[in-house]
């Protein structure tokens, strides 16, 4: 029965999506402790459960046009859709499915965006340090692009820090 495998790939995929949120939580965990030296690591494992998560979603929708075809819906029907056409119990655990995905796909998505303001923040302040020891001082046009200025004034470095 298609209604067996969809649970079936659904769960997956809910498996593969807290997987993210992991490993997106330790990309942070690096990032906010200034850990650079793995950080390629955690983003290639980012990258390695992203690719699966792709491949998952193709067999999941192929199961979700079976069963919507079953359920005399259209190919494109959502899994909310599915679940109010399912038959029980089957209803109530594409409606659990369904939760899920939206509470997991809300927290990666808050998870993703304040990893990419850490990395802004980091890339900004490597650059500005490069700028100090390059001795050139970078500015805002009128327009608002960069701008590569004149010479720095001379400056005190805190050998300390």
């Amino acid at each position: 029965m298609s209604l067996t495998d969809l649970a079936s790939v659904l769960w997956r995929s809910r498996e593969l999506l807290e997987m993210l949120l992991f490993k997106l939580e330790e990309e942070q965990l690096l990032l906010a402790a200034n850990r650079s030296r793995w950080l390629s690591h955690a983003t290639r494992e980012v990258e390695v459960v992203l690719d699966q998560i792709r491949q998952t979603e193709v067999i999941r929708a192929a199961y979700a046009q079976e069963v919507a075809a079953e359920l005399g819906l259209s190919p494109e029907a959502s899994l909310g859709e599915l679940a109010d056409a399912a038959p029980d119990p089957w209803s109530d655990l594409l409606h659990q499915h369904r939760k899920a995905f939206l509470l997991l796909t809300s927290e990666i998505r808050a998870l993703a965006d304040v990893n990419r303001e850490l990395l802004t923040a980091g890339q900004r302040a490597a650059r500005e340090t490069m700028l100090v020891f390059a001795e050139t001082v970078e500015t805002y046009g009128p327009q608002g692009q960069t701008v590569t200025g004149g010479a720095r004034r001379p400056t005190l470095v805190d050998e300390a820090i």
